[in-house]
């Protein structure tokens, strides 16, 4: 009998173990050290001086390699929610559109001079304050990844308005991710880790958009390819007026098709970037002209991130025709040109051709302190039919000093300086200092740590 009893003891011992086992973790709220640098989902058309913001000192693991990891065994079912709270507040000693008050975007810039007033402008912003939730949860074919991200940064009807913005809302699911994220044309890892403003180097690629992603090698070497939402503008230039031109109305029948491949090295990496589209032009008005038109555009896209020691090197270099809406900071991608000999169709819509660069150093001065020094700029080949006040040359430069005495605290300064060079050779200029005050967060609240 005494052993009957021990070996029900022993039994009952066990179903606890496991009942145990069975039960999630919960903690509310329990804040743990963040990574040096966020993911390439915590980070963004535009806007991500606070992205990765890499401790002073340190070399940042990419952010694509983060996301592109090869699945390990399988993670555990979690829930973490990050972001931070920040403050700019800054002096803009010249102008600019109003709506952008507190970002430098050389095609915001006064064209013509005086466009915007007189110069002289205080601003104090918390609209690069973010907020996001990621979760993992096992299934039989992988880890089911999910995320949503939102910043105050409103934009387009919502222009300067302290307002939510969706940046990242996508699932992933081993290879395959669909939903909003950065473009796949694009390379994250170029914006400068301790850079402040807001909006970033205007010669990058940048945007973020719907798309459906097919990623077959993943790693710190890895190829993906996506499908992505299509979107082009025009600049109807000194037609703008005719009522031919008035009438004819652009559609997008095909995705745009977008790739990348990265080859890390003991140096970095090397990366290689594409993107292909097609927009169709019809004519809706019925009289003797038939303006209705095809019209591909294309890009190509070079980037590397270079170690020098615990300082990192930033390069991007792109090319193309009618892309100028995958660019951090570019006008349209579409002007018209004249078609002489053909009257039936004399003028035509033409694909801009542009190009644009980006190089960033950022050095540690010690643990806790560290400096984001660079320049960038888009060039457009504009057409005839352009007007003179059009964008032809964007440039942009900043130098910041950040300071770093907690894990999650940030202090720093920068000194900004932005042009605007039109068709007709006329110019503006914006410079801007600029002092950043952000904390960070980051709690796990379903896992363990």
């Amino acid at each position: 009998m005494a052993e009957m009893q021990s070996q029900m003891e022993e039994m009952r011992d066990q179903i606890r173990t496991l009942e145990e086992a069975r039960k999630p973790s919960v903690r509310n709220a329990t804040f743990v050290v963040p990574p040096t640098t966020d993911s390439v989902s915590s980070e963004a058309a535009g806007g991500d001086a606070g992205a990765t913001t890499a401790k002073a000192g340190t070399t940042a693991t990419t952010n694509a390699a983060a996301q592109t990891a090869s699945t390990p065994a399988q993670s555990e079912r979690s829930l973490d929610i990050y972001g931070f709270a920040m403050l700019d507040a800054g002096q803009d000693f010249k102008s600019i559109d109003p709506n952008w008050y507190d970002s430098l975007r050389p095609t915001k810039l006064p064209s013509p001079p005086g466009q915007f007033g007189q110069n002289g402008n205080t601003y104090l912003s918390i609209r690069q304050t973010r907020f996001g939730v990621k979760g993992v949860e096992p299934t039989p074919w992988g880890d089911l990844k999910a995320q949503f991200e939102f910043d105050m940064y409103g934009t387009g009807k919502d222009a300067g308005v302290t307002t939510m913005r969706p940046r990242h809302f996508f699932g992933q699911l081993g290879p395959i991710l669909a939903g909003q994220t950065n473009t796949t044309f694009m390379d994250i890892d170029v914006f400068p880790n301790n850079s402040l403003e807001y909006w970033g180097p205007n010669g990058m690629v940048f945007i973020r958009q719907p798309m459906f992603r097919v990623m077959p090698i993943q790693g710190d070497t890895h190829l993906w390819l996506a499908l992505e939402a299509p979107g082009q503008s025009a600049d109807l230039g000194l037609l703008s007026d005719r009522i031919q031109i008035q009438n004819i109305k652009a559609r997008f029948p095909y995705p745009d098709l977008t790739g990348q491949y990265r080859q890390a090295t003991s140096w970095g990496y090397l990366q290689l970037a594409g993107a292909v589209r097609n927009v169709k032009l019809d004519d809706t008005l019925a009289d003797q002209f038939n303006l209705n038109q095809s019209i591909m555009g294309w890009g190509l896209s070079v980037s590397s991130l270079m170690k020098i020691s615990k300082d990192a090197l930033h390069l991007q270099y792109t090319f193309g025709n009618g892309i100028e809406n995958y660019m951090n900071d570019a006008p349209v991608d579409v002007a018209p040109i004249p078609n002489p000999g053909n009257p039936a169709r004399p003028i035509k819509g033409k694909p801009l051709p542009m190009w644009a660069m980006v190089a960033y150093l950022d050095h540690a001065w010690s643990d806790k302190l560290a400096t984001s020094i660079g320049y960038s700029q888009v060039q457009i080949q504009n057409t005839s039919l352009q007007a003179p006040t059009s964008y032809h040359l964007g440039q942009y430069s900043t130098a910041s000093l950040t300071w770093y005495p907690f894990d999650r605290v940030m202090y720093g300064g920068e000194f900004q300086w932005g042009r605007r060079t039109n068709l007709a050779s006329v110019s503006a200029n914006d410079y801007r200092l600029q002092f950043s005050f952000k904390y960070t967060f980051n709690g796990r609240i379903i896992g363990a740590k």
